[in-house]
This record gives C-alpha cells, structure tokens and sequence, in this order.
C-alpha cells in the first residue's frame, strides 16, 4: 500500500509511530500533572488519570475508524466518476456507431465498470493511505451546522494553547531569573509571591509581563507568515522533552530514596478534582493530530493493539512522574510548571540540570507557538470561507494574524495561573475534541458507510468499541464533565 500515498510524506515502521505518538500525547500538560495530583490527592488522582486515559484510547480508536470511512468515501467517489466517465464514453460510441454495438455490446459496456468498482471496493476499501484531516472528516459526515461547531470547538482549544504558551514562558524566565540573594530556590516563585522583588524595584509580576511583552515582540510576527515545523525542530525538541522528564524522575526517586521527600499527600481531596479533571484530559489529547501520525505508519495490521500500547506506556509514564512529585516534594510547594521546582538554585540539583529544566519550556514552546498561531489563523480563514471567494488584502494579512495573536496574549498578561489555564482549556475546548467530536464522527462515519457499502460492510481498522452504546456513553460523560466543572466554577467563585 506504500505506493499509494502521495501526500503524507516518508513512511515509518510501526515502532517509529508509536514513538511519534508517545511524543505528540506527553507535552506541556503534564508539567502541571504533579500540583493537580498533590491537591486532588493520590488515590483519587490515579483512579481519574486511569479513567481518563481508557476514554481517550476509546475516542482514539473512533477516530481511527472514521479515517478509515473517510477513505472509503473518497475512493467511492473516484470509483463513481470512473464509473460516469465510462458510461459516458459508451454512450458517445453508441451514437457514433450505433449499428455495430449488439445489444450484449451495450449491456456490458455499461455494468461492467460497475462490476469491477464492487470488486474493486470489496478488497480493502477502509485502508489508511490517504491523509484526511479532522475538518474534512467533519465537512464529510457532519452537516452545515456540525461543521461550524467544529471549527469553532477548534479554535477555542487553540486559543487556549496559545494563552498556555504565552504564560509557560515568561514564568519560567522569572523563575530562573529572579533571585534577590537570600530566598531559598523554588519556594519563592509562583502566584502568591507576585509581588516580591525580582531586580530592584522591579516586583516579580512585572519581570513576567516585561518577559511576556518580549516573547510576543519575537514571536508574535511570524503570525503574519506560514511556517512549518522541520523533521529536524521535532527531533531536537523530543530529545529535549526526555532528557528533562527522565531528569525529574531520576532527581525525585533519588531525594525519596534517601529519605529527604518532603511530599505527604492525602488519598482523596474533593475540591481538586476540577483541576485534576481539565488537567488530565488536556494531558492526553492526540485527537485533532491524529491523521497526519497515522497515516504514514507502513503497515497497520496492527493498529488499534499499538494505540493501547502508546496509552498503557503514557499511563505509566504520567504515574511515575506524578508520584515521585508528590512524594518528594510537599502540595504547597509545588509548582503550577512542575519543572520550576528544579530551576535555580535548588541545593539537590546540579546548576546545569536546574538551569536546563528551568529554560526547557522556552525552547521546547517557543518553537511550536508560531505553528499553533498559524493553525490557529488558518481555522479562522476557513471558518468564515465562502466559495469562490478571496479575502481582501488587509483582511487576510493583518485582521485574520491580530484576531490569533491578540486574545491570548491578554489572557496571558492578566493571569500567570498556568494550572487554571490549562485545566479551563482541558475541561470545555478539550472535552469537546477529545470526547464530543471522535464521538460524532464515528457515529456519523458508521451511517455513511452503511449507504455507501451496505450494513453488512466491514471497515477493517474498526474500533473494539463498536457497540453504538459506546458512543452514547461517551457523550453522556463529556456532558456530565461539563456540568460538573461549570457547576464547581461557580460554586468556587461564589465562595471567594
């Protein structure tokens, strides 16, 4: 099947995709992972985060299969205009010379390229080999209306990203940055000590927005451009990413280990299950990038075992380095950036190491903030497309780049709250992409796929989840999860 695809770029084995996948699902969500277990409290946090992984590998697989329906769709629709072109073609020939043409003549010339598109489409239809976004999936099964929503859920998810990145940055700079000599590192950063000195008269809060306001200067522009993330960038930043992580566990296990953990977490603590919530669902989306990791992967026989595999290995993963956290480190002094805890000037962490993973978010986000904005501005462009039309000049270059970059960057000067930040974006944006819209689309995939290949038709990278009950108990959580994180909101802001 290699040679069929010719637009997703060079082919990998399945262990390079499960790699792939490992890498896209453990990012900037879970740094705020060990806060959002200290106060949530550990047994209930392992019970949701293995919870919340089991429905995020069930969505994964609906995804999986309506890529899969999508394929089968479009080459249904190749196959139906050779079909058209054939009969068209027979159709010309008959009035050019009608004599000659038996009435045998004309019945095969019109069944059987019919014929041959079912024999055609009973070999494998469902397979994998083209790359079909989730825009399109939903402008294929979903109606005006759906689609709309689609981009919308979207584009609040990115925006949400956008202000997360805006904010990891900047905090990371005054937490490596801000030292008036005498405090002791990593208990004096955070939100409740905004106000103390970092150069002089300069207060901490000001650094962060001084640092903000740089970070928008360079980055901000390349809104305004395309680019595009290189083989290489996504290397350098992987090998980053596991340097840092497997530097946090191996430092918490070693101050645990000598009997200098610090952490006394309580089993169950019901006013952070909020966060916790918005925290781990955001950790675990993979959905919406789905389709460009996928599709490359050369052989898929496999496909649906390698994503439990990816799930049980990001599981563990989460756990080791949420446990060794918590443990070593007590809930009030942990960091909403949990790398924060090791920058400085931190007596157990080698100067190196703590200036590393302070500076690790800033290398590893600033790289991929200009390709979220532009993602971001070409949903925009895309949600308010109309056929046959062209945007002008100032609108496509100058309005469209503003209404990406400016609403992040203003969320992020009024708050430096990464863990709320994260947790609202995970809790409503993130429930609707990783829940609501996986649902949607298999369901309807499903449908269409009956019309077009018949009930009896057997998509072959269809979801162990099949049952339609499935579905609707996905969707009766995602609406559960967002009365239960609107109804905690309020409460808590009630209670201010």
């Amino acid at each position: 099947m290699a040679g069929e695809i010719t637009d997703t770029g060079e082919l990998y084995s399945p262990f390079v995709g499960l790699i792939y996948m490992f890498n896209l699902i453990v990012g900037t969500g879970a740094l705020t992972m060990p806060k959002a277990f200290a106060n949530a409290g550990w047994l209930v946090s392992l019970i949701l985060i293995i919870f919340l992984a089991f429905m995020s590998y069930m969505t994964t697989t609906f995804v999986v299969e309506a890529m899969a329906a999508a394929n089968a769709q479009l080459r249904w629709k190749r196959w139906e205009k050779e079909v058209v072109s054939s009969v068209s073609e027979a159709d010309s020939s008959e009035n050019s010379d009608n004599e000659s043409l038996s009435p045998d003549g004309y019945e095969n010339s019109e069944v059987q390229p019919i014929l041959s598109v079912q024999r055609r489409g009973l070999s494998s239809p469902f397979e994998i080999v083209e790359r079909v976004e989730m825009g399109q999936m939903a402008s294929m099964f979903f109606n005006k209306v759906g689609v709309n929503l689609f981009y919308l859920c979207i584009i609040i998810y990115l925006y949400g990203d956008l202000a997360i990145y805006a904010t990891a940055v900047p905090l990371s700079l005054v937490q490596v940055t801000c030292f008036t000599g005498n405090e002791s590192c990593g208990t004096q950063a955070g939100e409740k000590n905004d106000t103390d000195a970092c150069w002089g008269n300069i207060r901490r809060i000001d650094a962060y927005r001084i640092y903000l306001a740089v970070f928008t200067l360079f980055l901000g522009p390349f809104t305004f451009f395309n680019v595009q993330k290189t083989k290489y960038l996504q290397i350098l930043t992987s090998l980053m990413r596991w340097i840092a992580f497997i530097s946090m566990i191996v430092i918490a296990l070693i101050r645990i280990g000598e009997g200098k953990g610090e952490g006394k977490p309580p089993m169950a603590d019901a006013s952070g299950i909020r966060n916790l919530f918005g925290v781990c669902v955001y950790s675990f989306m993979c959905q919406h990038s789905l389709p460009s990791l996928i599709t490359p992967i050369s052989r898929k026989k496999h496909l649906t075992g390698l994503v439990l595999l990816d799930y049980v290995l990001v599981l563990s993963f989460y756990s080791l380095l949420c446990f060794t956290a918590i443990f070593c480190f007590s809930s009030g002094s942990l960091m909403d950036m949990y790398t924060l805890n090791f920058s400085g000037c931190r007596p157990f962490v080698p100067a190196a190491i703590g200036y590393f993973l302070g500076l690790f978010p800033v290398f590893t986000i600033s790289t991929n903030f200009p390709i979220i904005a532009v993602t971001l501005r070409n949903n925009w462009k895309t949600l308010f497309y109309r056929d046959g039309g062209t945007y002008p000049w100032f609108v496509d270059r100058v309005v469209f780049p503003l209404i990406t970059l400016v609403p992040p960057i203003l969320v992020a000067f009024c708050t430096n709250h990464l863990e709320i930040l994260v947790s609202v974006t995970g809790a409503y944006a993130g429930n609707g992409i990783q829940y609501v819209i996986p649902a949607f689309l298999v369901f309807c995939s499903r449908k269409d796929s009956a019309l077009v290949y018949g009930p009896d038709s057997r998509n072959k990278h269809r979801s162990p989840f099949k049952q339609v009950g499935w579905v609707w108990f996905v969707l009766l959580w995602a609406f559960s999860c967002f009365i239960y994180v609107t109804a905690n909101i309020i409460l808590t802001d009630g209670n201010l």
